[in-house]
């Protein structure tokens, strides 16, 4: 059968099927993500925020190479979203294709075996900040879109585009963005190309994230840094205060102590319990590829139920005082800390801010005042049903390229703007991306398999075509 024909200036062209033009395009997709990857976007350094700013003209300009119309650089009040579209199929749903473009900070640098930005690719592997998390999984769609648009003249559904520069700083901007914006990014279905699959075989589609919110805490005490021989036992300790506080957060048995943090904490059913006993689980393989001599939690929880559907409490860095080589005999002035709570439905972020506040104030010893500034890191947590229809479509497409059924999971992790869709478009968002849990996004020498890379553009290219019947 003879492939379609694109007429151009009177001129009749045979057009290639996308799975030849996939093809024939890797060594140029795989350089144009070296080029992306170079790009040090990191959205929590305000020093890279012109970096952020060249990725989105980056990502602009290949919305528009990809043949992409309206393609926009929208400011929102910190870094900015990236839209685009492609609005001529009468009749067929639109789908909002979802990526963020910012990057974690590199920190500690020395454990890098390559420069962060300056991508590496060995073994079929590109290592690089960004790599995994999101820009490899993010222009993914975007070579899709391109490869129909190349090979049929036309996309079997509406699209559009949502590129975000802040997700990796919790998304604070957005909620008023999009409620702003809410009639440009109008559709039917959202699909993210942020997330993942099981491995390499396995398949799966993701039903709940946790959500989250943070404070950072200042203790001051004295207006200087004192002797510790001539004030010891005289004044209050800002470090010793802050342990106090830390410490009454949590006790023992990985039980959080904030009163009232559990109050709108959704219950697992029997159901629940059983579909996430029923996905494999090693713990002893789990605490050898982390290192740890155990796992630790909350009592009365499997591991995987309090990474997937228990809130959590965590100290993320404490700072303070002398930290040199050798000895300086002080009583620090000041002591430091950022803690975060990743929340499970139907816990509210700023319910939870306010009962944290509350319990610093409460266990803040004498001697010390305390500053308790929240972060702009807030998210809810998000479920969406496994009949949705975008998780059907994503289901028959990932039993055709995998061959076994998808399992169905939850994540530890966030992505904010999945409750945003939901609340302020009406759309669930179905995740369709190809990151593995091993390639060490947040961390030094992160990577993505580029047979990941080139099994989700032939992924996408089914799922557009899928929802497009």
């Amino acid at each position: 059968m003879r492939p379609p024909a694109l007429h151009y200036k009177g001129e009749s062209i045979i057009m290639p099927d996308w799975k030849d033009y996939l093809t024939e395009n890797q060594d140029r997709f795989l350089a144009e993500l070296v080029d992306f990857l170079r790009i040090p976007s990191i959205s929590a350094i305000s020093a890279h925020a012109g970096d952020v700013l060249r990725a989105a003209e980056w990502v602009a300009h290949r919305l528009t190479s990809a043949g992409m119309e309206h393609v926009a650089i929208l400011p929102t009040g910190g870094h900015p979203v990236v839209y685009a579209d492609w609005l001529h199929a009468p009749g067929k749903p639109t789908v909002l294709i979802y990526g963020h473009f910012d990057v974690q900070p590199v920190d500690p640098l020395d454990l890098w075996t390559h420069p962060p930005f300056e991508p590496h690719i060995e073994n079929d592997r590109i290592y690089a900040r960004g790599a995994s998390d999101d820009k490899g999984n993010m222009l993914i769609p975007i070579l899709a879109v391109e490869a129909l648009l190349r090979s049929r003249g036309s996309l079997p559904v509406n699209v559009k585009f949502f590129f975000e520069g802040q997700e990796e700083i919790g998304s604070p901007q957005i909620p008023v963005f999009l409620q702003q914006e809410r009639e440009r990014f109008a559709c039917d279905l959202v699909l993210s190309a942020d997330g993942g699959q099981w491995s390499e075989d396995q398949p799966q589609i993701l039903v709940g994230l946790r959500g989250g919110c943070g404070v950072q805490i200042d203790v001051y005490g004295p207006k200087m840094d004192l002797h510790s021989g001539m004030y010891g036992g005289v004044v209050q300790n800002p470090i010793h205060a802050l342990v106090q506080i830390l410490d009454s957060m949590r006790s023992d048995d990985g039980m959080i102590t904030i009163p009232g943090f559990y109050d709108q904490v959704r219950p697992l059913s029997p159901a629940d319990r059983e579909r996430i006993a029923a996905i494999p689980f090693d713990e002893e393989k789990l605490k050898v590829s982390l290192g740890v001599p155990a796992l630790f939690g909350e009592a009365g929880f499997t591991p995987r139920e309090r990474e997937w559907v228990r809130p959590t409490l965590e100290v993320n860095g404490i700072w303070g005082g002398f930290q040199q080589e050798g000895i300086k005999t002080v009583l620090p002035a000041e002591a430091h800390a950022k803690i975060t709570c990743r929340l499970v439905p139907d816990q509210d972020p700023q319910t939870i801010l306010e009962l944290l506040q509350a319990h610093i104030k409460r266990h803040t010893p004498p001697g010390v005042n305390v500053i308790v500034t929240p972060l702009a890191f807030q998210a809810y947590p998000y479920l969406i049903p496994e009949d949705d229809p975008g998780n059907i479509a994503v289901r028959e497409v990932l039993i055709e390229l995998y061959g076994r059924e998808p399992y169905y999971v939850r994540s530890g992790g966030s992505i904010p703007v999945c409750t945003l869709f939901q609340r302020q478009l009406g759309a669930y968002t179905s995740n369709f991306a190809f990151a593995l849990d091993d390639e060490r996004f947040h961390a030094p020498d992160e990577f993505f398999r580029l047979s990941s890379f080139r099994k989700g553009q032939t992924a996408y290219c089914m799922l557009l075509e899928r929802l497009g019947r």
